[in-house]
């Protein structure tokens, strides 16, 4: 298909406005032009019956959450989120629309994790966050209204990634127990030599540069670009994961490693459903103006919803 008419419009008018691509920036200025961004392309928040922020202990000190709760009704599934921005911009606010959103269709609460960011905490630092803040809240999830039987880890391009290393770390140290995962547009490798950022590494939002750039601040050495929780596809196995959901754009350079590692857990008998939203791009699902976005918010909810049932 060809580009969408509103991802086409959305991509002239941040040309005409001169932005200045994040990778030209420093990581503080990036951080800046991120929130304004995101400010801008949320949209309005919906309602939800409580949000309440807290910090729950983490392998080096606190980490800030942000706990959504659509409803007083108890033993509700808990879906711990993580937000993207290439691991090194990106924070509560810049997704507290989309965890509006999810717990609201989805009938979940969501916690959405405030982990460390690169480069002042390069890898393992976001991971280990993540799987700590997980790990809190399936050990307290009834005291917190939700049932720990039903715990789901999702996100969003690097918050896809360190939703898909937090299972891969849960089953390697034996838990929590994750009921499902859901990765938006994930980023599943390091390499970044796919069709998919031949044919959309420019012009698109999300550029190569910008994810090299991301990729240098983030990982210490090119050692870790091999390691399964930075790189979850190249993981020796895929097996005991727990089932997926996996949202890929037409035109996002992260699209075929999305698919790819939707693929292998195939191989490895995991259920998992994998959908292309066709003619938009990356970051469709936090900018309220793409048509795509409430169908996959939708699809989202139905997925979690029916998973949760199953328990």
């Amino acid at each position: 298909m060809p580009l969408d008419e509103q991802a086409r419009a959305l991509l002239d008018r941040m040309e005409h406005e001169g932005i200045l691509p994040l990778c030209r920036l420093t990581p503080v200025e990036a951080r800046r032009v991120s929130r304004e961004r995101a400010k801008k392309l949320e949209g309005s928040p919906e309602t939800v019956a409580l949000v309440e922020s807290m910090t729950v202990p983490g392998p080096a000190g606190q980490i800030p959450i942000r706990l959504y709760v659509p409803s007083e009704k108890e033993q509700l599934p808990i879906l711990v989120y993580f937000h993207g921005g290439g691991w090194v911009v990106g924070s509560l606010d810049n997704i507290d629309c989309l965890c509006r959103s999810l717990a609201n269709s989805a009938t979940c609460m969501v916690a959405s994790v405030d982990y460390r960011l690169a480069p002042e905490h390069k890898f393992p630092a976001a991971v280990e966050d993540s799987y700590g803040a997980t790990k809190w809240v399936a050990d307290n999830a009834a005291d917190l209204g939700g049932d720990p039987r039903r715990i789901a880890v999702g996100g969003d391009s690097a918050g896809g990634n360190l939703a898909a290393a937090v299972s891969l770390m849960a089953r390697d140290r034996g838990g929590p127990d994750i009921a499902f995962q859901l990765l938006i547009y994930p980023i599943t490798n390091q390499k970044f030599d796919t069709d998919s950022y031949k044919e959309n590494g420019e012009g698109y939002m999300l550029t190569k540069e910008d994810m090299e750039w991301f990729r240098n601040h983030y990982l210490r050495d090119q050692h870790d670009e091999e390691n399964p929780y930075a790189s979850p596809l190249l993981a020796n196995s895929l097996s005991s994961l727990p089932p997926a959901f996996v949202i890929t754009a037409e035109f996002d350079p992260l699209r075929d490693e999305g698919e790819a590692y939707a693929a292998r857990l195939k191989e490895f008998d995991v259920p998992v459903r994998v959908n292309r939203y066709s003619g938009t791009i990356h970051g469709f699902m936090t900018i309220a103006e793409l048509k795509q976005r409430g169908q996959a918010v939708g699809d989202a909810a139905t997925e979690l919803f029916r998973v949760s049932r199953n328990v």
